[in-house]
C-alpha cells in the first residue's frame, strides 16, 4: 500500500493479469448506469391506490344493487310461531349445513377452528414463493402423500355421516343417500383433479394440461375450501325445506 510502484496506469485488457481497474471521469462524462426492471412495486401509493379503487367500485356496485332490488325480507317476527326451516343468513348457511352432518362440537367448533388455524399456519409452512408445480420432484412419493389425506377425509365422512343420516328411519332413502355423499363431493372432485394433474407436465401439448400441471399445493387447498363452502351454502339455500329435508328449489 505504501509502494507507489504497485499502481501503474497502462492499457491492458487481460483481467487475470491486472484485476484492478481505474475509471477516469471528466467533467463532460458520467458513469453509465443501467437500471434493472423490478417486478415489485411500492405498497404506497401503487398498491394502496388499487385497493382504494377496488373498494370504491365494490361500494358503488352494492349501492346500485340495493337501489334496484328489494331485500327478500319476511314478515314481522312472531315469538309464538317459529318458521320451518329456520335458516341462518346465507353467509352462515354453510356452517348450518355442517351442523346437519356432524355433532355441534365438531361442526361448530372443531372444523371452523381447524380451518382458521390452517389458514394461519399454511402460509408459513413450506413456502413456495415461485409457485412451482407440486409434481416437480419425487412424483411417486408425493402422489402417495397426497392420495392418503384425500382418501382419509372421504373415509372419515363416510363413517361419520351414516350415523346421523340413518338415525331417523323415517327419512327417504334418497335423502339418506344425498346426506351421505354430499360432504365428500368437493373432496372427490378436487382430489381427483389433483391426482389427475400428475399425468401432465409443463411441456404437455394442451394449454389446460400445462396450466393444471403447474398449480402449486396452495392452489389445490384453497380450491377445495372454496368448492366445499360454495356447495354447502348452495345446498342450504336452495335445497333445504321444512325439517331440513331435501326439497327441489322450484317447489314452494
Amino acid at each position: 500500500m505504501t509502494d507507489p510502484n504497485k499502481f501503474q496506469a497502462e492499457l491492458q485488457s487481460d483481467v487475470r493479469k491486472n484485476p484492478h481497474r481505474i475509471a477516469f471521469l471528466t467533467r463532460r462524462s458520467s458513469p453509465q448506469v443501467r437500471p434493472q426492471d423490478d417486478e415489485r412495486v411500492m405498497t404506497y401509493p401503487t398498491a394502496l391506490a388499487r385497493f382504494v379503487i377496488a373498494l370504491e367500485i365494490g361500494f358503488l356496485a352494492l349501492v346500485w344493487w340495493s337501489l334496484i332490488a328489494n331485500a327478500p325480507l319476511e314478515g314481522i317476527a312472531d315469538p309464538m310461531h317459529t318458521p320451518n326451516p329456520a335458516k341462518a343468513p346465507w353467509y352462515f348457511l354453510g356452517l348450518q349445513e355442517l351442523l346437519h352432518y356432524f355433532p355441534p362440537v365438531v361442526a361448530g367448533v372443531l372444523i371452523p377452528g381447524l380451518v382458521v388455524a390452517a389458514l394461519i399456519v399454511i402460509p408459513y409452512f413450506n413456502i413456495n414463493i415461485e409457485g412451482r408445480s407440486i409434481w416437480g420432484k419425487k412424483e411417486h412419493r408425493r402422489w402417495v402423500m397426497l392420495a392418503v389425506p384425500v382418501f382419509a377425509v372421504v373415509i372419515f365422512v363416510l363413517f361419520a355421516v351414516p350415523q346421523l343420516a340413518h338415525g331417523d328411519g323415517a327419512l327417504p332413502w334418497v335423502d339418506r343417500f344425498l346426506d351421505l355423499v354430499m360432504p365428500v363431493i368437493p373432496t372427490l372432485i378436487v382430489g381427483s383433479a389433483l391426482l389427475w394433474s400428475s399425468r401432465f407436465t409443463e411441456q404437455s401439448p394442451g394449454a389446460f394440461q400445462r396450466w393444471l400441471a403447474g398449480r402449486p399445493l396452495s392452489f389445490w387447498i384453497m380450491t377445495w375450501f372454496l368448492v366445499e363452502l360454495i356447495l354447502l351454502t348452495a345446498v342450504g339455500t336452495f335445497f333445504r325445506g321444512p325439517g331440513w329435508m331435501w326439497v327441489a328449489p322450484w317447489r314452494s
